[in-house]
């Protein structure tokens, strides 16, 4: 297959080196300098429409196996296409990758490839100093200007001398490295972001055989439009490579360092829950049943497990979230590990019958992959501000066991814990993760089966009672007397036929009961069984053993609240830091801990939620420092919140 761009052609095959060749015929390649980095943030931005996820996809996944630990922000419009060349319709995805271990997809880019004037503005302001910014010039017409409201073109008035700008005009290059392809303007042009991700991939030295493979598997079935892309991502990479608009080159190492030995991959937060369930229901050798409605930013995990049936997933797309979760739980009934999938808005419609989960005393997952709100809100920004409505948006009182990942790849390790208590103490469990944590992405050590809990339960399987007349019988709440779980009666079982339904229980018997006593009773039994979920104590990260000022976190936080606490450190502050998996019950240290320090530090994406339930429960003064904007938060503003209250009174420390 032969490319060809605008001034040098080139040939090759993905296995074949390429082989760059002049308006002349004669082979050359131009001195390039290549500059060692440990780390790069690169952020593609465009229009809804211009492709920039998969761009960014691609280049994290060249990345991933090129071995760099990484993390990554998509971040898109809720509309499935958004008004073209506004700012509101801008389309970006950011790639933090290093040489050494990393938290989060960095503050400020050091690359903005910006495909038109919106994506340039909408960006802009997020660019230090120094950043590297390539444009296509062919989008800066007049018209798109003034959508975003731009009288002259940046490119032309010296208002961009603060950064290192690179006018490509990708269109054009593109349009020539296709013009024999055959295929018309409109979807010649659609190719442009894969010369943008050739172009990316030279200068940073990324793999290229992956992509080329990917994109003729996608686009196995239109095999002129599998070529096309393929040709223009190779245009993009040569053209690198022989522009005198780009002298340098850069490489990032591996890093192997980093990391434990093992086998890696990159993967996403919905991507690795979606394994995570898969692997509890091996674990647990029972059938795993999704009932779920299609909801952003959680529908990933309805998608992914789909495609699992050969491990015994069975997934039910309902027509709305109560019929959803009312499948769950009948499968749950019927003994399988039942799991429904949501956000905010399905967690209010799903709480009726949630709460009858609680009262049948059954195991069921609901993760709730939170959003921006209330109501529709921010579909596809995050948020943390389910926490309380996981905790208290119930009729009654209806205890829920509450568990949240840190980390994209933690949402593996968190859906087998929350499988665990679920199965365990038979009982609903929430999983908290967010729309940060279920569109990014990072490296994940892929674990050995021995390392997986054994998560096997014994359904009841005959009578468990000796009525006063010596008859057998099943009690279907007679308890566990360590973990207060009932039996767990898969219908049909000759002999366990018993009592199922919303009204309240009589202790033992499960008969329908209107005494006081016995409602009391059942009541605190159900709180006393969530009290006294196992769980482990919180670990406290305090090096010098002498810091006075707890950061603690839950949830996505974590990556920023770990980079910051390393700034202050490097900058020779004594800060500790806590995360929370367990919102409900809390680890049982964690008043110790928190009366440990003068003063503790609760960053949330939420106005407080975390801070208040440690107020009321610890009585301590839990300083909230939070945001809504969507966005996660950024370590450097972190870093200056945190050590503006470590200053406060830091006479009286002394």
């Amino acid at each position: 297959m032969t490319s060809q761009v605008s001034s040098p052609i080139t040939a090759g095959t993905a296995d074949e080196p390429h082989v760059v060749v002049d308006v002349l015929g004669e082979q050359r390649k131009p001195a390039k300098e290549t500059r060692q980095l440990d780390r790069v943030i690169i952020r593609f931005a465009g229009d809804s429409g211009d492709g920039m996820q998969l761009t960014g996809d691609r280049f994290t996944s060249e990345t991933a196996s090129f071995g760099n630990d990484l993390s990554t922000l998509p971040n898109f419009p809720a509309e499935i296409r958004a008004p073209a060349g506004t700012l509101p319709g801008v389309s970006s995805f950011q790639l933090h990758f290093a040489d050494h271990d990393i938290l989060t997809p960095g503050d400020a880019p050091n690359v903005l490839v910006a495909m038109n004037p919106a994506a340039l503005k909408a960006n802009l302001g997020d660019l230090p100093r120094g950043a590297e910014i390539i444009v296509d010039t062919d989008e800066f017409t007049k018209r798109a200007m003034a959508k975003v409201g731009w009288a002259a073109s940046p490119l032309e008035d010296g208002s961009l001398g603060a950064f290192a700008v690179h006018p490509v005009p990708l269109t054009t290059l593109t349009l020539e490295a296709l013009k024999d392809s055959g295929l018309a303007r409109k979807d010649a042009e659609r190719a442009k972001n894969m010369f943008a991700l050739g172009l990316l991939s030279w200068m940073y030295h990324r793999p290229t055989e992956n992509t080329e493979a990917f994109l003729l598997r996608k686009f196995a079935k239109k095999p002129d439009i599998a070529a096309a892309n393929v040709a223009a991502f190779r245009a993009g990479w040569n053209f690198g490579e022989t522009t005198e608009d780009f002298a340098v080159s850069y490489e990032v190492a591996p890093a192997s360092a980093a990391f434990p030995k093992g086998t890696y991959r990159n993967i996403s937060g919905n991507l690795a829950l979606s394994y995570g369930l898969i692997a509890a229901s091996k674990q647990a050798q029972l059938p795993l049943f999704l009932g779920s409605y299609p909801i952003t930013p959680a529908s990933d995990i309805l998608h992914e497990l789909s495609r699992h049936k050969n491990f015994g997933v069975r997934t039910f797309q309902a027509e709305d979230e109560i019929a959803a979760i009312g499948a769950a739980l009948g499968a749950s009934f019927g003994g399988a590990l039942a799991v429904t999938t949501t956000s905010g808005p399905g967690v209010a419609l799903k709480s009726e019958t949630i709460g009858l989960a609680v009262s049948l005393e059954l195991p069921l997952l609901v993760v709730d992959i939170q959003r921006g709100g209330p109501s529709t809100g921010l579909p596809t920004k995050t948020e943390q501000a389910d926490l309380l409505q996981a905790m208290y948006g119930r009729n009654g009182e209806a205890p829920v066991p509450v568990v949240a990942p840190a980390t994209a790849a933690d949402c593996f390790t968190a859906a087998l814990e929350a499988a665990r208590i679920a199965l365990t103490y038979r009982t609903p469990v929430f999983l908290l993760s967010d729309g940060y944590l279920a569109n990014g992405s990072e490296p994940w050590r892929i674990p050995q089966l021995d390392e997986l809990p054994d998560l096997r339960v014994e359904f009841a399987s005959g009578p468990n009672h000796t009525d006063a007349d010596g008859t057998e019988t099943f009690w279907p709440y007679l308890r566990d007397p360590q973990t207060l779980a009932r039996p767990w009666a898969v219908p049909g079982t000759p002999g366990l036929e018993h009592r199922i339904g919303g009204i309240e229980k009589q202790d033992g018997t499960g008969n329908i009961s209107y005494d006081p006593a016995n409602h009391d009773l059942m009541v605190r039994t159900r709180q006393a069984k969530v009290d006294g979920i196992a769980v482990p104590d919180i670990e406290v990260d305090d090096p010098s053993g002498t810091a006075r000022t707890l950061v603690l976190g839950w949830g996505s936080t974590y990556g920023p609240i770990t980079a910051a606490v390393r700034r202050i450190r490097r900058e020779g502050g004594q800060v500790a830091q806590a995360h929370l998996r367990h919102l409900n019950p809390f680890p049982g240290n964690l008043g110790q801990v928190l009366k440990a320090y003068d003063r503790v530090v609760v960053p949330e994406m939420n106005l407080g939620q975390l801070a208040h339930l440690l107020r009321a429960k610890y009585l301590v003064d839990a300083r909230s420092f939070t945001q809504v904007t969507g966005l996660p938060f950024k370590a450097e503003q972190l870093a200056a919140a945190v050590t503006a209250i470590m200053e406060e009174n830091a006479d009286v420390d002394v």
